[in-house]
């Protein structure tokens, strides 16, 4: 047999960590090489060099094994490649979380000239744009106008001539829908004409991009997919007052697009591949060529006609060149999203706007505008952390089986988590059938978290915005109620026993640590709590030699929930865990101080 066979018959092919193969080389040299190769000492040079081709195949096979892993959804560990591969799966990723709210604004407003109610040629508009902080640190962004001469805003006096008695200022109060995060923007050079070209901005936790304009005045408009060439836009309803609705939507073609993508700290713009003489084309479709049968023709050339692509191009948008984009948008970070009550008041930028030609009053005007004054009446709350790898793979699949429908309990908690952030953010989603309802309609219980990473109830920002968000995918006959969850604070008390032989203080203070990570981690809205899971996380803690016992109790106080619930009647019969209603979840508040052992 030659010696090619005989090596071939050597490899041991489930040979690829650094031991095995080294192992597995000096057996060879033993086995084929005895008379040229015998110092085997870890100092020769012959060491060396198997130690070596050891350390290279375990680096090959860690690479290949990390590259097969990262090829697929479900053994994906990298953020950025889950998000690529729930990107395939439909799912969108939004990024670092907002949080949405309402707050009270306030301006003085010069009285009329009989003293009888506010002038009207003084009551402004507060443009969408004005920023507003916290004194915990929050930044706001109001998302839409403020009309003061709305009838439904409350007025009453506030400044009276001290001779005659009659009001000279009338004070107005009105709410404006904030959002968290600061606005910025940043210009971008863009070279010679590039199919496809890509910017990246140069901020973390971009939330949303606003606007992108070019040199040329041009805007670029974001949509879902580069395809998609027509855009629904707000516009401002002249007849808002009349008819109770703020904004009208407008179909816009958008020949000019660009589709947002997010890496884990990174936001980039992605454009088509189409040039400006694109633009000079006749290319917008005639409908009644597409959809009606002509008189005098035997046949149709087109009769499909989508409203979402009005444009015949398969360029996928055009793309900018030779140009300097200016580009607008809003960043949030976990430290300015949440804010408790009445915390929100002050005025970082306010734009007004008089729409009455008679306010020719500088000074009167100049009054209004310095008058400004805001306070928030409920907590501006949302979800403040990134979905965890486990929760973003979860929510890839349970996307792509929704088929942009909700039908099953999965795909509305699905398109719970999927709504734009800009919106409000959801933590938690539970959603089951009321039996107890005559139309069998849906309960939805969700939960908001803070800036400290607790669990808070969502605000009626939030729930109004989730509302308006599944209708769009429900189903005809399903009929929703979003309320909120109940909160039972719990805490953990524990006795091990701990190795002779080890420091009985570090190895509680391993324990407690390991607790206090998992403690991190909420369960879901109805989860059972497995005590059980604490045994065995217990157990595998270096130096414990076994756990005597784990005890669940509820805490109570000023500090925590005041939610009734008997952890002793709703244990499992073998103690193995906490069952859970529906509606409600469990969490540790405080980890450092509602988690406690002993050693024996």
């Amino acid at each position: 047999m030659s010696k090619d066979k005989k090596y071939r018959r050597m490899v041991n092919y489930t040979s690829r960590d650094f031991d095995s193969i080294k192992r597995d080389l000096l057996e060879m040299a033993r086995r084929y090489y005895p008379e040229s190769y015998k110092d085997f000492s870890e100092a020769s040079f012959g060491s060396l060099m198997v130690d070596s081709v050891a350390y290279i195949g375990d680096m090959l096979s860690f690479y290949m094994d990390y590259s097969v892993n990262e090829s697929f959804m479900d053994t994906a560990n990298e953020f950025n490649n889950i998000i690529r591969h729930a990107k395939q799966f439909g799912y969108k990723y939004h990024g670092r979380n907002s949080a949405t709210g309402f707050i009270a604004i306030y301006v003085l407003v010069p009285a009329s000239s009989s003293g009888l109610g506010p002038s009207t040629a003084y009551i402004p508009i507060l443009k969408k744009g004005a920023q507003f902080t916290s004194g915990e640190g929050g930044s706001y962004v109001l998302v839409e106008n403020v009309d003061f001469s709305d009838s439904r805003n409350r007025t009453v006096v506030a400044r009276t001539n001290s001779t005659t008695g009659l009001p000279t200022y009338y004070a107005i109060k009105a709410y404006g829908r904030v959002i968290s995060g600061t606005l910025t923007s940043e210009t971008i050079e863009i070279g010679p004409y590039e199919p496809y070209i890509s910017v990246t901005l140069s901020k973390r936790d971009v939330a949303e991009v606003l606007s992108v304009l070019d040199t040329q005045g041009n805007e670029y408009y974001e949509v879902d997919y580069l395809s998609q060439d027509v855009i629904y836009s707000e516009i401002v309803n002249n007849n808002a007052q009349s008819d109770n609705v703020p904004s009208l939507l407008k179909p816009i073609s958008a020949p000019r697009r660009f589709v947002v993508e997010r890496g884990r700290n990174s936001t980039s713009l992605q454009f088509g591949y189409g040039s400006d003489s694109e633009i000079s084309n006749p290319s917008v479709v005639e409908p009644s060529n597409v959809v009606l049968n002509m008189y005098g023709k035997d046949y149709t050339t087109d009769t499909a006609f989508d409203p979402s692509n009005l444009v015949k191009t398969d360029k996928f948008g055009i793309s900018p060149a030779n140009t300097t984009l200016t580009i607008s948008y809003r960043v949030v970070s976990p430290s300015d999203t949440n804010s408790s009550v009445a915390t929100v008041n002050n005025v970082v930028r306010a734009n007004f706007e008089f729409p009455s030609t008679s306010a020719t009053n500088k000074d009167s005007r100049n009054e209004v505008i310095t008058s400004i004054e805001c306070s928030n009446e409920e907590p501006i709350v949302g979800s403040v952390s990134l979905p965890s790898r486990e929760e973003l793979k979860r929510r890839s699949h349970d996307f792509f089986a929704t088929q942009n429908r909700a039908v099953t309990k999965q795909d509305y908690e699905a398109l719970v988590y999927n709504m734009d952030k800009k919106f409000g953010t959801v933590k938690r989603c539970n959603v089951f059938r009321d039996d107890d309802s005559l139309k069998r309609n849906l309960n939805m219980y969700v939960m908001s978290e803070n800036s400290r990473g607790k669990l808070v109830l969502a605000n009626n920002t939030v729930k109004r915005n989730l509302k308006v968000w599944l209708n769009k995918y429900r189903m005809l006959n399903d009929t929703i109620d979003i309320l909120d969850a109940y909160i039972v604070n719990i805490g953990i008390d524990f006795v091990i026993i701990a190795n002779e032989s080890k420091n009985k203080f570090d190895v509680i203070e391993s324990c407690l640590r390991k607790l206090r990570e998992k403690s991190s981690t909420h369960n879901y809205i109805g989860e059972p709590f497995y005590i059980s899971d604490i045994y065995s996380m217990l157990n595998r803690v270096d130096g414990v030699v076994d756990v005597v016992s784990v005890n669940i109790n509820r805490k109570t106080g000023s500090a925590y929930s005041s939610t009734k619930f008997n952890i002793r009647e709703n244990s499992s019969a073998d103690g193995r865990y906490v069952k859970v209603p529906q509606n409600v979840i469990l969490e540790i508040k405080y980890p450092m101080n509602d988690i406690k052992g002993s050693v024996k």
